[in-house]
């Protein structure tokens, strides 16, 4: 345990459909900064300025650069391997998202932290596939950064 969270960890895909309908609870906070998102920039091709320009930005509407939305979204992977830990399965796979939406802008220095929920667990052929309900909150924020259902497959 590290910080105020505790990872689950469970082994194998019995295990995970037990968990079922569970909360996952909340992982630590990851600082967005400057650097993250003009990395960000260059591995999409995204430079529009409200993202790379600090001295543009601090005249746009939020005062400040912000992060892609994708970047956040994209922070839904390493936030969400904090919460639960699947062992005992030959392969993990991301299998989409639904219902995706950004509520708030998440300013360069801002801390985000993943909240989730185990919402669903089905089998498929050769696993299951489980439906996680996130939500990424910005540290002192009114509204989420993001908040999404996403899909993924784990294969025994």
């Amino acid at each position: 345990m590290k910080g105020s969270y505790m990872s689950i960890t469970v082994n194998g895909l019995d295990e995970l459909k037990k968990l079922a309908g569970s909360d996952l609870g909340t992982s630590e906070w990851i600082e967005v900064t400057q650097e993250r998102i003009d990395t960000f920039a260059d591995a999409t091709g995204d430079h529009q300025w409200i993202h790379v320009d600090p001295e543009r930005a601090k005249d746009g509407p939020f005062g400040a650069p912000i992060a892609h939305g994708y970047l956040t979204l994209s922070l839904f992977i390493p936030l969400f391997t904090e919460l639960l830990d699947v062992q005992g399965v030959t392969t993990k796979v991301n299998y989409g998202l639904n219902k995706v939406r950004f509520p708030a802008p998440v300013k360069v220095g801002s801390r985000i932290r993943l909240v989730g929920k185990l919402a669903e667990v089905e089998e498929v052929p050769g696993g299951v596939q489980i439906t996680v309900d996130g939500t990424i909150e910005i540290e002192g924020g009114a509204k989420p950064a993001a908040v999404l259902q996403s899909l993924s497959r784990f294969y025994a």
